[in-house]
């Protein structure tokens, strides 16, 4: 059963970021194939070098599932664009954030399974989560959002931090991904609703 939940999230985490891909790609009047390459950077990408960086078989190549929901989510969301083509901001910012907590968690339970620490999990959680949408970004010559200051990998860090106290209290498995889930998703949205930014470095004042 829980190979199953672990298998489900995955896919639902590559639709997801692979309709924000397709979302910014037509935002940046990107044409034809190149669509299909940033949505696809953006839904495999994270996962990629998290399955390198644990040496284990990419994901997509070893189950072509991921290409098959990678795909149908690209065309769909072409689909909808062509028949709604004036498509609120909004949506991308939330299908990013919802892609990234996914994403966040399944980096966990991939690190887990493969039997790292806690930190390391939480770590290439992060990765996992951040990385194909640094990658859409700059291929959009956007400034990743990583980059801007915002509560973006600090989302996911959070997120990974209450998936590790549910698991250290004993919480069914459910409760700590929608535990994670909810945390990283409230956190990247309320950020960008309420312009919540953490500083980390404190001005000085000089005076004369």
């Amino acid at each position: 059963m829980t190979d199953d939940y672990f298998h489900v999230l995955n896919l639902i985490g590559v639709a997801f970021f692979a309709v924000s891909g397709t979302l910014l790609g037509y935002e940046k009047k990107v044409g034809g194939f190149g669509v299909v390459v940033v949505a696809s950077v953006t839904a495999l990408g994270g996962g990629s070098l998290r399955d390198l960086l644990l040496n284990e078989p990419v994901f997509w190549v070893a189950d072509p599932d991921y290409l098959y929901s990678t795909y149908a989510a690209i065309f769909i969301s072409v689909a909808f664009i062509r028949y709604l083509p004036h498509v609120s901001n909004y949506y991308f910012l939330l299908l990013d954030a919802v892609g990234m907590a996914i994403f966040n968690i399944v980096g966990i339970e991939k690190s887990l399974i493969g039997e790292t620490g806690m930190l390391i999990a939480i770590t290439m959680g992060t990765t996992t989560g951040i990385f194909g949408g640094l990658i859409r970004d700059v291929i959009c010559r956007e400034v990743p959002s990583v980059m801007r200051g915002e509560l973006y990998a600090s989302a996911c860090v959070a997120g990974g931090l209450v998936y590790a106290a549910l698991f250290t209290l004993g919480a069914p498995y459910i409760w700590c991904i929608l535990g994670a889930l909810f945390a990283t998703v409230f956190l990247r949205m309320g950020a960008l609703h309420w312009n919540w930014r953490p500083k980390i470095f404190k001005k000085r004042h000089y005076t004369e």
